[in-house]
């Protein structure tokens, strides 16, 4: 096991070290000079040169580079051009949002996923069956901006039970906090919920079909303990993928929905650093979420580890 997670962990490291690669150099090549967008088109070229010094843009590309990534291996991740503030404080601030509003959908997805991939699965063919495959068909073919707006429509203006939007911040209580990202969640997680039962009762279904579940069967276990006692755990592995891919897309893929329910989230930062030209936090950014995707992706290689023994022992 310690061997397993030492490869992959090197192996992330060298992805890691990759995507920063690519995502420095793919910036410096998009057109457009940041020091002009803040002073405008009529600023001085003295003026503009000074303020590119100031920044640091007139060094080259490599060096810049470099002392990107020393001063994030330390915890510095610069200065926003736009706000002129560390963006190290800019992405704290913004996580406070955009990470328990992941785990919130992430947990509601699975909350429902899992028993109705189960309970599919126990009745194939059924009634109940074809009903939960055709919902989830109807769940990934909605959009979930389309879904955000219709609940706002109907829980925040019709009912009031929720604000149409903003955040009410951590400092109100836990339970504002968690109220103001309800509907939000809610139009993150069904669609993910959606994808992630099917997979569920598919990966279950194929596993039901395996020689040892027939024996297990055969010894007396009913349909549903061996479900339950052996085929739940060797499903585990797609699904585990799904999960993992899921969480990486809720943290960094809710812009529209961030937009939607004006939320003061990475996604929203992301946003509005493109439309400012602001590299650095936009390189920054980028950066925090591969660091997360690596680190999801490693933290799923090893419940693999832990799901099935025989990777423990590959070479």
């Amino acid at each position: 096991m310690l061997q397993y997670g030492a490869r992959r962990a090197m192996s992330l490291m060298v992805s890691l070290l990759v995507a920063s690669l690519v995502i420095f150099f793919a910036l410096e090549i998009v057109p457009g000079d940041p020091a002009a967008y803040m002073l405008g088109i009529n600023a001085e070229p003295d003026t503009l040169a000074a303020l590119r010094a100031e920044l640091g843009l007139d060094r080259a590309a490599p060096l810049r580079y470099l002392d990107w990534i020393g001063g994030m291996m330390q915890g510095d991740f610069g200065i926003s051009h736009t706000y002129r503030t560390p963006v190290a404080d800019m992405i704290a601030e913004r996580l406070k949002v955009s990470l328990p509003l992941a785990l919130y959908a992430l947990g509601l997805s699975t909350l429902i996923a899992f028993p109705a991939g189960i309970w599919a699965a126990q009745r194939r063919g059924s009634a109940v069956d074809l009903g939960v495959m055709g919902v989830t068909q109807l769940g990934v073919a909605i959009p979930n901006f389309w879904f955000a707006m219709l609940m706002v429509l109907v829980f925040a203006i019709n009912l009031r039970w929720f604000s149409a939007g903003g955040f009410a911040g951590w400092e109100a209580g836990i339970g504002a906090g968690l109220k103001s990202l309800t509907l939000p969640a809610v139009a993150l997680a069904l669609p993910q919920a959606s994808i992630l039962t099917r997979v569920m009762r598919s990966a279950l279904l194929e596993t039901l079909g395996e020689d040892y579940i027939r024996t297990a069967r055969a010894k007396g276990l009913t349909r549903g303990q061996a479900l339950r006692g052996h085929a739940l755990r060797n499903a585990m592995i797609p699904v585990l993928t799904i999960i993992g891919l899921q969480f990486s897309f809720l943290l960094a893929g809710a812009i529209i929905i961030e937009n939607v329910f004006f939320l003061p989230g990475l996604g929203r930062l992301v946003f509005q650093a493109i439309s400012a030209r602001d590299l650095i936090v936009v390189e920054s950014v980028v950066m925090l979420l591969v660091f997360a995707v690596i680190v999801v992706n490693f933290a799923v290689d090893m419940a693999y580890a832990w799901v099935d023994p025989r990777l423990r022992g590959q070479r």
